[in-house]
């Protein structure tokens, strides 16, 4: 059985999800469609769309199973 993982990322974000409070409302599919895809695995693509459109769009999902952290942030200095 293959394993997905729900973390997708770019070099700006990464995008999490969690299916378990997906209340599958489908607003990420409809309104950003080239990014959600509910029938491609991945599912998430984040090269299909600038940053900030995905980021408006996470803020928009009604159960919070979809959220996002700046990979800057995330980075050690060296």
């Amino acid at each position: 059985m293959d394993s997905y993982t729900n973390e997708f990322s770019n070099d700006e974000i990464t995008v999490t999800y969690e299916p378990s409070i997906c209340i599958h409302a489908e607003k990420c599919a409809k309104e950003l469609s080239s990014v959600f895809r509910t029938s491609i695995i991945p599912w998430i693509n984040l090269d299909n769309a600038k940053t900030n459109t995905v980021i408006n769009q996470i803020k928009k999902c009604p159960s919070g199973a979809l959220k996002y952290r700046n990979n800057s942030n995330n980075k050690k200095a060296c």
